[in-house]
């Protein structure tokens, strides 16, 4: 009997998924005509386009069920294990970005599960957010993707601006500096561009466009104002995080860069 009930609440919860999927179906209009007119102008977009779409399909309806399993359980070990996966992830794609950084996608992400864990701790600490999948989950997120993006840019301009800069570097060096003092105006400039567009990105938000989130609350029929206090609260938390994870790369990238003798590691800066 509990099985038959089983099989019938597995249908129902397909047959509501494939419901709702028509209108995403119907979305795809839009990447149709974009497909269409990358093909005229001779782009050679298309398979990607085609390729991108169906991936994005695909990994959503999988997120999806994953998250309607993780919301129904009480484990936190669930939120934890769900959090540490994207952090793997988000580790792997910066990694990948700052390709010449030594142990590059390690070092990017031990910096996003920094920055992240402390910011995600204090915003339960204070009670903005109750540790429960559904909270956490979403907003862990977010600011997993922000800080991604944030700590593969600094880590890349990083080893750039050290290598064009180099025997300005080494002349500090030779001179009595500290690897943090001879790359000090390095650091700067690589967090400072970094940073920039998420802080741009505060600045605007509302003005421009409406966020995802805020937009995603109004949509499911939430109060503007509600809407807005979140928003707030959102870039709080990616302002935070962002900034934790990318200093901190710099912080970890340094063994890499230099020997024990406070020399530059010359196989780090030769490669192109």
């Amino acid at each position: 009997m509990m099985e038959e009930v089983f099989v019938m609440m597995e249908g129902v919860v397909w047959m509501e998924f494939l419901r709702g999927m028509l209108k995403p179906v119907a979305a795809t209009a839009v990447v149709v005509m974009a497909v269409v007119l990358s093909f005229y102008m001779k782009l050679g977009l298309e398979g990607e386009m085609v390729y991108s779409i169906a991936r994005a399909f695909l990994q959503l309806s999988i997120i999806g069920f994953v998250l309607e399993f993780i919301f129904t359980q009480k484990n936190a070990g669930w939120i934890v294990l769900a959090y540490l996966f994207m952090v793997s992830v988000a580790g792997y794609t910066a990694g990948k970005r700052a390709k010449h950084v030594p142990r590059g996608k390690y070092v990017a992400g031990a910096s996003i599960l920094a920055g992240t864990a402390v910011t995600m701790l204090l915003l339960v600490l204070l009670n903005v957010f109750p540790f429960t999948p559904r909270y956490i989950i979403p907003v862990a997120g977010m600011m997993v993707g922000n800080a991604m993006t944030v700590t593969g840019v600094t880590m890349k301009k990083l080893r750039d601006d050290i290598k064009i800069q180099k025997n300005l570097v080494e002349t500090a060096l030779a001179l009595g500096a500290t690897p943090r003092q001879a790359t000090l105006q390095q650091v700067k400039r690589a967090l400072i561009i970094a940073l920039s567009p998420v802080l741009d990105n505060a600045k605007t938000v509302g003005l421009i466009s409406l966020p995802g989130a805020m937009t995603g609350l109004i949509m499911g029929g939430a109060s503007p104002l509600e809407a807005i206090q979140l928003q707030i609260v959102v870039m709080n938390m990616l302002i935070g995080a962002s900034t934790v994870s990318s200093i901190m790369s710099t912080y970890f990238c340094w063994p890499s860069f230099f020997t024990k003798a406070y020399q530059l590691e010359d196989k780090v800066f030769t490669a192109e």
